[in-house]
């Protein structure tokens, strides 16, 4: 049984290289939280007792592990054999356990060092990943990003991003959220990691934006809806009921008040809904009006028995939209490389658009 031991032990050899340990022995030593969580040592956090615990500690364990010697770990280690044993001292220590036992084959580990063992290879190759944050590669990216984004931009931006992130960064995970208000203390808490909203006049430095570009708005009405067979103008406009989707920060925003807003409470039929498909089915059933940007009617799919038509020349509109994120992220490689992928693919929209007329 200690020759299948030794033989495992020094098979883990091939997971850490000593180029590994040696960065690690000389960084913070948070991740050591992580690890003394992992190995079960404790349920609640003492922070205290935790901030004494040296990440070196863990690189000298590691080494102790593979070498299963105090001799041949000290070589390793560049130090010492009576500095070497005085870490395996403090090992005992910190873990409660002797960890090592003295046989004919040098020492072998106990079953807290063993079930340590089967942890902490992978934890020290995690830990020397996020401090190398530099060297990221979208393609083997793990890892979730959160976007606010509303269902009638995200229809047309999501399908092309995400067959796009698909092919480059098979393991991010991309968390969209239709409906979220404060989305700038949001973006600065950390609950999100970018929204794409309709552009503000004015932003906090702390924040970056990026224009998307913009369109005019539509009203859009069920193919053969009585209006779509007139010229149409407020008054025949605000006769039928409509259909207001959700605008996250309304009152943040610049959006020019609707023709049916401006109508006393009650005038008309309303309803509001964040959901654009739910909205759509609604309007080829009934004679519902919905003003929505107009760029929605090349989604032929989606606007189905729907016809867009022009808003009577007082109520014209444009508006415009925004990729905005705090500038906590602005460092992260992850976030910058999904922002660019973001406008790139924004850009290639347009592009279509023009090479189609």
């Amino acid at each position: 049984m200690n020759q299948d031991r030794s033989t495992v032990l020094t098979d883990r050899r091939g997971h850490i290289n000593g180029a590994i340990l040696a960065s690690l022995a000389h960084k913070s030593n948070v991740f050591v939280l992580s690890f003394i969580f992992f190995c079960g040592i404790i349920v609640l956090m003492d922070i205290k007792k935790l901030a004494k615990v040296d990440l070196n500690l863990l690189v000298s364990l590691q080494i102790l592990l593979e070498e299963c010697s105090v001799s041949a770990a000290a070589r390793r280690m560049s130090i010492t054999q009576p500095a070497m044993s005085k870490t395996l001292g403090r090992l005992r220590d910190t873990f409660n356990d002797p960890l090592f036992v003295r046989s004919k084959r040098g020492i072998q580990p106990t079953p807290r060092a063993q079930s340590i063992a089967a942890e902490l290879p992978a934890l020290l190759a995690a830990t020397e990943a996020l401090l190398e944050a530099g060297d990221f590669s979208p393609n083997t990216y793990k890892g979730e990003i959160t976007i606010a984004i509303s269902e009638y931009v995200g229809l047309s931006l999501l399908p092309p991003l995400t067959a796009r992130l698909q092919k480059i960064a098979p393991g991010l995970s991309l968390r969209t959220i239709t409906r979220v208000e404060g989305q700038l203390d949001k973006l600065a808490a950390g609950g999100l990691d970018f929204a794409v909203q309709l552009t503000r006049s004015d932003y906090p430095e702390e924040f970056r934006f990026q224009s998307l570009g913009g369109s005019p708005l539509a009203v859009f009405v069920r193919d053969g809806h009585p209006l779509a067979s007139k010229p149409l103008t407020r008054e025949l406009l605000t006769q039928y009921p409509a259909i207001s989707l959700y605008v996250s920060d309304r009152n943040d925003t610049e959006l020019p008040l609707s023709p049916h807003a401006q109508l006393p409470a009650g005038s008309v039929a309303m309803l509001e809904t964040s959901h654009l498909l739910t909205a759509l089915e609604i309007l080829r059933e009934t004679d519902f009006t919905l003003v929505c940007p107009a760029y929605l009617a090349r989604n032929q799919g989606a606007t189905r028995d729907v016809v867009a038509l022009p808003l009577p020349p007082e109520d014209a509109q444009y508006v415009d939209y925004a990729l905005v994120a705090h500038r906590r992220t602005q460092a992260s490689p992850a976030h910058q490389w999904l922002w660019n992928e973001i406008v790139d693919t924004v850009r290639g929209m347009r592009l279509r658009t023009v090479h189609r007329g």
